[in-house]
C-alpha cells in the first residue's frame, strides 16, 4: 500500500468515526473534502468503500442505534457524490467526443463530396469575399481563365481584368447576372457570362459571393456579326450608286473590322485602268487614289480570285499585316483592309471578315444592278420629256412631284422651225406619275409632229383635241401651244384650258397673255379653237408654265401671278436660266411642291445698243459695264459675255491710245496701233454698237482717226489684235481716211444638257 493511500485511508477513518459519534453537517463536509481527494489523489472507488466498511463494522455495535448505520451511509455518499459528478462528467466529456469525432467525420466526407461536385461542373466556380477576393474556384475557372486554384487568393483588381474594356461590376450592389470580357493567360480575349449569389459565412458571420463563369464568346462574336452586319445593311441601303455604297460602306467596314485603310479597286472596262476607292487614308498618297505597285498587284491578283475568297497579306504566318479578297464574282473590283500593326487573325475574325465583305459585295451588285436600270429608264423618260438642246435666249424647269420618277403628267417643248419661227408647248396632264407620263409622252410627240407639219398654235391644239380622244387618260389635258417670231417681234399662241403665259417688257411688271382661251383637249367639240398675236418687245422675257407652279393650298392663285410678273420686272437684265431661279425661289412651297411643274423661259433679243464716249481711259470702265448689261439682257452665256467685254474693251483701248495720241487727254493702257490723229487740238470720240439677232452677236468699235500698220516687231506691244481674234469667232477690220472700225461677232451656242445622270429639279 502507498503511503499516500495509507494516509488517506486513515484520515477517512478518523473522520467517520467523528461523525459516527456526532453526526452533524460539518462533519459532512469533511466528507465530501475527502471524496474530492480522493479524486485529486488518484483513490480507487474500491479502496474507499472497502475502508469504510471495515471501520464502520468495528464503530457500529450490534445493538447500536439504528440511526448510526444512517449515519455511515449518509457519510459515505457524501463521500462519493464528487466522485459521481467526476463520472457523469467523464462519461458526459466521451459522448461529446464521440460525436465531434462522429461529426467531422461525416464533414470530412461532405466535404470531399462537395469538391468532387464543385470540380465536375462543366461552369467556372468561384467564391469571393466582401472585398471582392477570390479565394477558392475549381480546375473550369482555370480552363477558362488560365489562372487556376494553385494561386487564389487573387485580389481585385483581378489578373483576367482587361484595362481599357468595361467596368468591373461590384459584386454587392449591381446586376448578379453580367457578361464582361477578359484577358485570358494566353493573352486571348474571352467573353464571360458571370452569374453570382451572395451568402454569409456562418463561423466568422461574414458576407461572401458564390458564383459561376460561362464562355459566351462564340454567342457574343455571332451577336457582333449580327449587329456588324445589320449596321453595314443600314449605312448601304439608301445609297443608290456604287460610288454611294462604297463612300459609305467603306468607312462602317473599316470601323467594324478595326482597320486603318480600306482600298477598293474597281475596273470599268478590260482597256482602263481602275478607280479607286478610299477610305482611312487621310494625309497619305492612298487618299489621292495613288497606290503603290505592292497595292496594285495585290488588288489585281485578289480580283481574279473566285467569290468570297480571302486571304491574309503576308500569307502563312501568324501575324497579318491585312486581307485582300474580291469584290463580287464579276471579277472586276477587290478590296484591301489593311491594319494599323499586324495581328493575329482568329476564326472568329475570318467569319466577320467573310461576312461583311458578302455583304458590301452584294450591295455593289444591286447597286450596279439599280445604275444601270436607271440610266435606261431616264434615258426613255428624258426622251418622253423633250429636247436636250434648246436654241439660244431658253431656259427651261421640269420638277416632278412623284420622285424617284423624273417625269409625270406634264411637259414642255422647244422645237426651231424652218421659217425661223420657234414652236413652244407646254402641257399638263390628268393624273400623277408614270400613268400620266405615258400619255403626256404620245401627245408631246403628237404636238411636236404638228408644229414641224407648220401647224399653227389653234391648228396645233384642234388635231390635238382628235389625237386625245383616241388615247386613254388624255381628256382634259391642258396645253399652251406658241409660236414665236423673234425676227418680226411677234407672238402667236393659244390656249386649251392652261394656265395664260404672262410676258414682261425691260423693267415693267409682266402681264398675263389671257386671248386665245379654250377648252381643255377632248371634253368638247368647239367649232374652233381661237388664236391671238401679241407683240414682242426688245428684251422683252416670256414665261409659259403648268399649273404646279402657281397652284397652293391656302394661296390664292392671282397671288402667285403677281408674284411673278414682279420677279419678272426685277429681273429683265438677267439670263433666263437666272430669271427662272427667281421665279421658283420666289413661288416655291415650304415643303416643296406637291404637283408637277414644267416652265419655260424667253428672252426675245434686245434693242441695240449704241455707245458714244470721249477717247479717254477713265470712260473704259463705264463702258464696259453698260455692255455686260447689255449681254446679260441679250442672254449671252456669262463666259461668252466676258470675252466680248474683254474684246469690245481691247478695241476701245486701243482706240483711245492710238486714234488721238497727239492731243492732250490721258494715255491708256492699249497694246495694238489702230490709227493716227488728224489735229492735236481736235476732241475725239469712240463708239461702241452691239446689236444681235436669233444667232448672232455683233459688236463694232469705231473711232475717226487714220489705220496705222502694226511694227514688223511690236515686242511685248501689239497683241490687241491677236486677242480680239482669239476671243471671238470672226473679226474684221475696216481703216479709211476718215475712221476705223472694228467689227467681231459671235454666234451664239445652243443651250445643250447631258442625258446621263440629270438632276431633279434643275434649270436648263
Amino acid at each position: 500500500m502507498s503511503t499516500v493511500l495509507a494516509a488517506f485511508l486513515d484520515d477517512y477513518a478518523n473522520t467517520l468515526r467523528r461523525h459516527l459519534d456526532s453526526p452533524n453537517q460539518s462533519s459532512l463536509s469533511e466528507g465530501h473534502e475527502l471524496g474530492r481527494r480522493a479524486l485529486v489523489e488518484g483513490i480507487s472507488l474500491l479502496d474507499l468503500t472497502e475502508n469504510h466498511y471495515r471501520v464502520a463494522a468495528v464503530a457500529i455495535r450490534p445493538d447500536a442505534d439504528p440511526r448510526i448505520a444512517e449515519a455511515a451511509l449518509e457519510f459515505l455518499l457524501q463521500t462519493l457524490a464528487a466522485l459521481d459528478i467526476a463520472t457523469r462528467g467523464y462519461f458526459d466529456s466521451a459522448r461529446r467526443y464521440e460525436q465531434q469525432r462522429t461529426r467531422a467525420d461525416h464533414f470530412a466526407g461532405r466535404d470531399a463530396f462537395r469538391t468532387a461536385l464543385v470540380e465536375s461542373l462543366q461552369d467556372g466556380f468561384f467564391v469571393a469575399d466582401a472585398r471582392g477576393t477570390i479565394v477558392e474556384t475549381n480546375s473550369a475557372f482555370g480552363a477558362l481563365t488560365g489562372y487556376g486554384a494553385a494561386d487564389v487568393p487573387y485580389p481585385l483588381p483581378h489578373p483576367w481584368s482587361i484595362p481599357e474594356g468595361p467596368r468591373y461590376p461590384d459584386l454587392g450592389t449591381e446586376a448578379q447576372r453580367f457578361v464582361l470580357p477578359v484577358r485570358h493567360r494566353d493573352g486571348r480575349t474571352v467573353w464571360l457570362a458571370v452569374s453570382t449569389s451572395a451568402l454569409v459565412e456562418p463561423e466568422k458571420n461574414e458576407r461572401i459571393f458564390v458564383g459561376t463563369i460561362r464562355d459566351v464568346t462564340a454567342e457574343h462574336d455571332a451577336q457582333a456579326r449580327d449587329q456588324a452586319a445589320s449596321r453595314l445593311a443600314t449605312a448601304v441601303g439608301a445609297a443608290t450608286s456604287v460610288v454611294e455604297v462604297l463612300a459609305v460602306g467603306l468607312d462602317e467596314l473599316r470601323r467594324t473590322v478595326g482597320a486603318q485603310t480600306a482600298v477598293v479597286s474597281v475596273w470599268p472596262s478590260r482597256h482602263l485602268g481602275p478607280e479607286v476607292y478610299v477610305s482611312g487614308a487621310e494625309g497619305n498618297s492612298e487618299a489621292d487614289g495613288n497606290l503603290d505597285a505592292r497595292a496594285r498587284a495585290l488588288l489585281e491578283r485578289a480580283r481574279r480570285r473566285p467569290g468570297r475568297t480571302l486571304f491574309a497579306i503576308p500569307e502563312g504566318t501568324d501575324f497579318s499585316e491585312g486581307i485582300v479578297a474580291p469584290l463580287g464574282e464579276t471579277g472586276d473590283a477587290a478590296l484591301w483592309l489593311r491594319f494599323a500593326a499586324p495581328r493575329a487573325i482568329s476564326a472568329a475574325d475570318w467569319t466577320l471578315f467573310s461576312l461583311l465583305i458578302g455583304h458590301l459585295s452584294l450591295a455593289v451588285q444591286r447597286a450596279r444592278n439599280f445604275d444601270q436600270a436607271r440610266a435606261t429608264s431616264l434615258t426613255l423618260q428624258r426622251a418622253m420629256l423633250g429636247p436636250i438642246e434648246l436654241p439660244p435666249r431658253f431656259s427651261v424647269h421640269y420638277e416632278p412631284a412623284l420622285p424617284p420618277l423624273e417625269i409625270g403628267g406634264d411637259w414642255y417643248d422647244v422645237v426651231p422651225l424652218r421659217d425661223g419661227t420657234i414652236g413652244v408647248v407646254v402641257g399638263d396632264c390628268v393624273g400623277r406619275g408614270l400613268s400620266a407620263a405615258v400619255v403626256m409622252g404620245q401627245l408631246r410627240t403628237a404636238a411636236r409632229a404638228l408644229l414641224l407639219r407648220g401647224a399653227g398654235p389653234a391648228q396645233l391644239l384642234a388635231e390635238l383635241d382628235t389625237v386625245a380622244a383616241r388615247i386613254p387618260g388624255a381628256m382634259c389635258t391642258t396645253v399652251c401651244a406658241a409660236v414665236l417670231d423673234p425676227v418680226r417681234g411677234l407672238v402667236r399662241y393659244s390656249s386649251a384650258g392652261h394656265m395664260p403665259p404672262i410676258l414682261a417688257d425691260v423693267d415693267t411688271t409682266g402681264r398675263l397673255l389671257e386671248g386665245g382661251r379654250s377648252v381643255p383637249l377632248a371634253t368638247f367639240d368647239p367649232p374652233r379653237r381661237p388664236e391671238a398675236t401679241t407683240a414682242l418687245a426688245p428684251g422683252a422675257t416670256l414665261v409659259l408654265f403648268t399649273d404646279g407652279l402657281v397652284e397652293q393650298r391656302g394661296v390664292d392663285i392671282d397671288e402667285s401671278f403677281a408674284k411673278i410678273s414682279e420677279v419678272l420686272a426685277d429681273t429683265s437684265g438677267k439670263l433666263p436660266r437666272e430669271v427662272a431661279d427667281a421665279v421658283l425661289s420666289r413661288l416655291r412651297p415650304a415643303a416643296g411642291y406637291d404637283d408637277d411643274v414644267a416652265m419655260v423661259v424667253y428672252r426675245q433679243p434686245p434693242a441695240p445698243l449704241r455707245i458714244e464716249v470721249p477717247a479717254e481711259a477713265g470712260q473704259l470702265a463705264g463702258l464696259r459695264k453698260l455692255l455686260k448689261a447689255w449681254l446679260a439682257a441679250a442672254a449671252v452665256p456669262h463666259d461668252l459675255a466676258s470675252d466680248l467685254v474683254a474684246a469690245a474693251n481691247e478695241a476701245c483701248s486701243n482706240s483711245i491710245e492710238h486714234a488721238y495720241r497727239n492731243g492732250a487727254r490721258p494715255v491708256g493702257s492699249g497694246r495694238a496701233s489702230t490709227a493716227t490723229a488728224p489735229s492735236a487740238t481736235e476732241v475725239g470720240r469712240v463708239e461702241l454698237t452691239a446689236q444681235c439677232d436669233t444667232q448672232t452677236v455683233i459688236i463694232e468699235v469705231t473711232d475717226t482717226g487714220r489705220w496705222k500698220p502694226r511694227s514688223v516687231d511690236p515686242g511685248h506691244r501689239g497683241r490687241g489684235i491677236d486677242m480680239m481674234r482669239a476671243l471671238t469667232e470672226d473679226l474684221v477690220i475696216e481703216h479709211s481716211d476718215v475712221g476705223t472700225t472694228v467689227r467681231m461677232w459671235v454666234t451664239l451656242p445652243a443651250i445643250t444638257f447631258p442625258t446621263a445622270n440629270p438632276i431633279r429639279g434643275t434649270n436648263r
